[in-house]
């Protein structure tokens, strides 16, 4: 076969983007149409964080978003080397930007330079307004390429830069925008900005979020042990105390959520060393780890540094080797400091408590270990398992009921798949003590059978697909939140790698001339009785995994060729994980407020 030079294609600038939008966002559904918008909203903040704006208005109107702040304005001068105005090469120039050399900005989280580019060439239309040096200043753009000049339209003495787009529905379907996704950025930019005034617009309403107190508003008095601990310096703000009830780990760079990093290396490892010194000259041998500081933690950190490095897009972890010596040696001089200058005893207290608890955690695995063979023969009954143990070939399904758990044994691979079935509902972990959840027997099942235990230990997981299988119904996304609350407390690398998943089984099973099609959402299903109008159609209303026959399950649901799985991410878990803390948990008012406020929603939870 002839193959040369000529068959070789260049993607450049917006093209590049419209071919693999998910290499810069992340991917197509929900998350990544969110991200452009998270992207525009960063620059505007990038703008606040070089000193320059202090208001940030977002409106929403379904399928289109504008942002506007009150910063410097995008410059709209003509470039000495490109010879196009500044405004145009950023909108539609990869890598092009202000924040290379740091001269007009020292900390961003944006996508040095691919941000505003990227959410242009994915925009079905994009409109670009700029305030300065006295005037307005408009350019329009349509996919990416520019349909207008950029003008002036008037004058002003205001600054300030203006950013509308609608996302493109070839790239992203009839996706809109979700007012309660930006409402949660746009609280949390306020306690991490303080003294940002952000708006929001949707349906006629407006809210504002502004905060004083920072970071420490996060932390509710009747919720903590003692009053939060709090360190700043120009570039880090970590603060921390212990819940009563549950913690929770919120990591920042630059104001970009993260869920890992060598931030946070650099704060355990600081933690445990300036504890264990504390605990040596107070004449204890103890030696807690990491774990005994971490169960019911709030900790908050939020660091700006000039040059982050990230893994992936969607920067959930940070990468940059130098920050955790820095942040190690700031944390733990100001910790050693407060240690010695305060009362430390409830902090030491619950430590000392929570390291029982790991050690009797420990001894009581033991016992159970001792007790039971980790063999593949371990859950008689309950574990169909793979023929083959090769780890990266095999999958686990974990499904809700015996009935369907059967359907599911009976239809599988049963070289490559194996099948866990549950008795209904598993123990809500966040209202059970830890001794209750490990002597748990449908709990020990599914730890037993994934060959990983307790301590976060998956280096003995079996499978490197586990699958959450549960009905499409309201009791099927609730097992499968109370399953993810379980793996983000107990098996987070599982999350952390990728390998947990949820399959997403038809709802409906319709037969039209013999022939049998299955949608697995009303849309789907009404398209379906379109394409095939004027035919009689039998139409099955699945009510659960159970009602399908082995057969049926294989083809929809669980055949590698034809099923449709939604990967889980650390994201679904702590979404999962805070509204099962939230609707289960033991905050009363907190839950009294979250069904007021959302009674008359009707909508599908992204978990």
């Amino acid at each position: 076969m002839d193959y040369s030079a000529k068959d070789i294609k260049v993607l450049e600038g917006v093209e590049a983007v419209r071919k693999r939008p998910a290499m810069y966002i992340g991917d197509t559904g929900k998350k990544g149409f969110h991200h452009l918008l998270f992207e525009i909203l960063d620059n505007a903040v990038d703008e606040y964080l070089a000193g320059y704006a202090n208001y940030i208005k977002v409106k929403l109107e379904d399928r289109k978003a504008t942002v506007e702040d009150n910063g410097r304005g995008i410059p709209v001068d003509i470039h000495p080397e490109k010879g196009k105005s500044a405004l145009e090469l950023i909108a539609t120039t990869l890598h092009a930007g202000g924040k290379f050399d740091r001269k007009s900005y020292k900390y961003s989280g944006g996508l040095h330079g691919v941000g505003v580019t990227v959410v242009n060439a994915l925009s079905e239309e994009m409109e670009i307004i700029s305030k300065r040096n006295g005037k307005i200043y408009r350019q329009k753009y349509r996919k990416g390429v520019p349909i207008t000049d950029v003008e002036v339209i008037g004058e002003t003495q205001e600054t300030g830069t203006t950013v509308s787009f609608k996302p493109d529905p070839e790239i992203f379907g009839d996706l809109t925008f979700d007012p309660e996704w930006v409402r949660e950025r746009l609280k949390e930019l306020s306690f991490l900005c303080k003294g940002l005034t952000l708006e929001l617009e949707y349906n006629g309403e407006k809210e504002i979020f502004h905060s004083e107190k920072g970071i420490l508003e996060l932390f509710k008095p009747q919720d903590v042990l003692y009053e939060p601990v709090y360190f700043e310096d120009d570039w880090i703000k970590v603060a921390f105390s212990h819940s009563k009830t549950e913690g929770k780990v919120l990591l920042y760079t630059n104001n970009i959520k993260n869920y890992d990093g060598t931030h946070f290396s650099g704060i355990k490892s600081a933690f445990v060393k300036a504890i264990n010194d504390y605990l040596s000259k107070q004449g204890k041998k103890t030696k807690i780890t990491w774990d005994d500081i971490e169960r019911d933690l709030i900790l908050v950190l939020s660091i700006y540094i000039p040059n982050p490095q990230f893994e992936g897009q969607t920067k959930w972890k940070l990468n940059n080797p130098e920050i955790k010596g820095k942040v190690e040696s700031f944390f733990y001089n100001k910790l050693k400091e407060w240690l010695y200058k305060y009362d430390p005893k409830p902090l030491i207290e619950k430590i000392l408590e929570n390291y029982k608890i790991r050690k009797a955690i420990e001894r009581a695995k033991e016992i159970e270990e001792s007790k039971i063979s980790m063999k593949r023969s371990i859950i008689p009954g309950k574990l169909a398992d793979a023929a083959l143990s090769d780890r990266e070939r095999t999958e686990l399904f974990i499904v809700e009921g015996e009935s369907a758990g059967g359907s599911a044994k009976m239809g599988r691979d049963k070289f490559t798949q194996a099948v866990l079935a549950l008795k209904g509902k598993i123990l809500n972990v966040e209202k059970s003590t830890i001794n209750k959840i490990i002597k748990n027997q449908e709990i020990k099942n599914i730890f037993a059978a994934l060959g990983i235990d307790f301590k976060g230990n998956v280096e003995k997981l079996r499978y490197g697909k586990v699958i959450i299988m549960t009905d499409a119904d309201v009791d099927g996304s609730h097992i499968r939140s109370l399953l993810l609350a379980l793996l983000y407390r107990y098996a987070r690398p599982l999350l952390e790698q990728g390998r947990v998943y949820a399959a997403m089984p038809p709802l409906y099973k319709i037969t039209i001339g013999g022939k049998h099609y299955y949608a697995y959402s009303d849309e789907e299903k009404e398209e379906i009785l379109k394409k095939h109008e004027g035919k009689k159609a039998t139409i099955q209303r699945y009510k659960g995994l159970g009602e399908m026959n082995p057969d049926q399950l294989w083809e929809t649901t669980m055949n590698p060729e034809t099923r449709n799985l939604k990967q889980l991410t650390l994201e679904h878990a702590e979404q999962a994980d805070y509204l099962i803390s939230l609707l289960l948990g033991e905050d009363v008012e907190s839950r009294r407020e979250f069904i007021i406020k959302h009674a008359n929603l009707v909508k599908e939870l992204d978990v």
